[in-house]
This record gives structure tokens, sequence and C-alpha cells, in this order.
């Protein structure tokens, strides 16, 4: 039996509008942890093991490490992946801890990327995991990261097992299929009025759940 801080998960794949849900659970109520923001800290924590491992091409103009230079050398690249979360994931559990104590036993959301990663996991109460049309998911990234197609296919690769390994983790998978995005009139407000019933009939089910991880 897990405590009894009711905190939920929240994930997706990439663009498929996962910080969209979180805006509308933040509208219901409940305070949410982007973890993706606390990972930018923890990178920053751990810049000069970075620096070593993967050199100074990884630096923007400021000095700073450049996200989406330092994504160019792991997307793609399992092994370079695998040693870059070794040293950022330690640092962002660390700060996701904290956290979640700081609440004080509210319910909260913990948003992450990499939720299956996160120490928190077996401590949430159910997982929602945000999904999306590919091409949905294609355009919007284009538009919002300005990356090459071939950049972007080599992202959506990377992910090709995202959804399975939460299922194989036996955990309460609450599905959001987030269809909005370039629509307009009756159709985009039919759309978000889908989501936040969606939205509102999970937290329900979650609620109602009697029994923790």
């Amino acid at each position: 039996m897990g405590d009894q801080q009711k905190i939920i998960g929240l994930t997706g794949t990439y663009c498929a509008g996962k910080n969209y849900v979180a805006k509308l659970l933040e509208a219901r109520g409940l305070v949410v942890l982007d973890v993706d923001k606390l990972g930018h800290q923890a990178i920053a924590m751990e810049q000069e093991a970075i620096l070593e491992r993967f050199g100074p091409s990884i630096l923007g103009e400021d000095g700073l490490i450049d996200r989406r230079l330092l994504g160019a050398k792991v997307f793609g690249n399992p092994e370079a992946l695998a040693c870059l979360e070794g040293m950022v994931h330690p640092a962002a559990n660390r700060l996701t801890d904290a956290w979640i104590a700081v609440q004080g036993g509210k319910p909260c959301v913990i948003n992450a990327a990499v939720l299956h990663k996160s120490t928190a996991f077996s401590r949430l109460r159910g997982i929602i995991l945000v999904k999306a049309p590919v091409l949905t998911r294609l355009l919007r990234a284009r538009r919002r990261d300005h990356l090459s197609w071939g950049a972007l296919i080599k992202r959506f690769r990377s992910q090709k097992n995202f959804i399975p390994q939460y299922f194989r983790k036996n955990a309460d998978i609450y599905i959001v299929n987030n269809r909005g995005g370039g629509c307009f009139g009756f159709w985009s407000r039919f759309l978000r009025e889908n989501l936040e019933n969606r939205i509102d009939e999970i937290l329900e089910m979650i609620w109602k759940r009697k029994n923790y991880y």
C-alpha cells in the first residue's frame, strides 16, 4: 500500500499535447510539476559532466548548454541518450521528490516525458497518457521546434516503444486522444469540449479508486 497523497502521472508522446492537458488539470485546481523544466535545471547542475562527455559544440552563445544542440547529439543514439539520462535523471528525481514533499499531501500532478523513469512512479494513483495522430504531432513539432524533417523522424522513431512500456508496468492507464490543432469553428470547439469532458471523466475514475500501487 502506497502513501495516501493523491499523485497523478501525466505523460505523452512527442508533441501529443500533454502540456495543454496539464493546463486543463491546473484549471481544475490541481498543482502540476513540469519535470521537463526540472530537467533543464538538472542539465545546468550537471553541465560540467555533460560537457566532458559531449564536448563544447553543445554550448550556446551564452556559454550554457543549448538543449537543442544536445538533443541533436542524443536522439537516435541510444547509447548517448542513456549516458545523458544517467547524468540528468538522478538530479531531476531529487528535485521531484522535494517538490512533492513541499505540497504537504495535496493532490498533485507529475508531468514528465519519461514518467516511467521518475522515482515518483510507484506512488502514482493513475497515469494520464496523451496521444494524438502522427500527422498532427508531426505538424505541431515542425511548427514548435523548427527542426528538419529528418530530425523529427528520428525523434518519432525513438519513441516507438513509448506506450507499450507503460502497459508492461501494469499501471492504471487513462488514455486521452488530443486530436485538436489546426481546426477552426465548430469542429475546434467540439474537440476541445470532448477533451475537457474526457479529463473530467478520468479524474472522477481516479479519485474513486480505493487502492494504490
